[in-house]
């Protein structure tokens, strides 16, 4: 599934294309998505004009005059801006039109999402419950400290639960656990308020890292202008089982947490 950084990415691609300008129409192919695509959007959108593109977790919302369009990545999705005359693929089910242009969105698996919402974006039932975005500065080691105190949950489960983290997902938060020097299974409420600064700080290093290179490249997820990341390439744990640690040499393990595969390091994290 696309995470913070291959949505952040993303937005960061398509805004140039899409802010200040007019949309021209809307195409829709499939409207079974995870929600269905809402009926009458082609007249909701013609003429709005995009007055940003912003990012909550990992909901894309392109704000309008008179609403907004939240965009969700699904498990496997992906936004791309090309010429309007371009031949869509079986799986390209969305198209938002502007300026000769389409913002086309692939989702093979359909399970993404593409709503309208007339009012504040924050209010939308999707976003109004999510917790602190862990780029802004409000996420810090104070945050995940009041957060985590009393859970018995394992801090790792803590970091991927959205009402908590806005949008770090299971590569990142086991690669932030890592860096932190920190066990996956280690009961929330009994880190201390230093190891949860040291965790705050790599949760944001690591997501910064990881779009800075181009974020995680799986599967069917690809920028705005069809190239790669290659932030996979540098993972110090996921997905890594059996090989031996970057630190240390010993091998990473792998257990199952909420039915998600974890990575560690026996010897480095604690």
């Amino acid at each position: 599934m696309p995470e913070l950084p291959e949505v952040e990415i993303t937005r960061r691609g398509i805004e140039p294309h899409l802010a200040g300008r007019t949309l021209a129409g809307v195409v829709v192919r499939h409207r079974g998505l995870r929600w269905p695509v809402p009926r009458g959007l082609a007249r909701a959108l013609t003429g709005e004009r995009v007055r940003s593109v912003g990012r909550r977790g990992k909901y894309l919302v392109i704000q309008c005059d008179r609403g907004a369009l939240i965009v969700h990545l699904g498990m496997s999705g992906s936004l791309r801006v090309l010429p309007a005359d371009a031949p869509p693929g079986p799986y390209d089910h969305f198209d938002l039109r502007f300026d000769g242009k389409v913002m086309r969105l692939r989702d093979p698996r359909r399970f993404g999402a593409v709503l309208w919402w007339r009012g504040a974006p924050e209010d939308h039932p999707l976003l109004a419950g999510l917790g602190v975005e862990p780029l802004s500065a409000a996420f810090d080691g104070d945050a995940l400290y009041r957060a985590a105190r009393g859970r018995r949950a394992a801090i790792k489960q803590l970091l991927m639960d959205a009402r908590v983290v806005a949008g770090v997902g299971n590569i990142y938060a086991s690669e932030s656990l890592y860096r932190a020097g920190i066990h996956p299974a280690t009961p929330a409420g009994r880190l201390s308020r230093a190891r949860c600064a040291r965790l705050a700080a790599a949760v944001r290093e690591t997501l910064l890292d990881a779009i800075a290179a181009g974020g995680s490249t799986l599967r069917d997820f690809v920028h705005a202008d069809g190239a790669a990341g290659y932030f996979q390439i540098r993972y110090f744990v996921y997905d890594r089982a059996g090989e031996p640690c970057r630190a240390c040499g010993r091998p990473v393990k792998r257990i199952v947490q909420g039915q998600r595969s974890t990575f560690f390091c026996p010897r480095c994290q604690r």
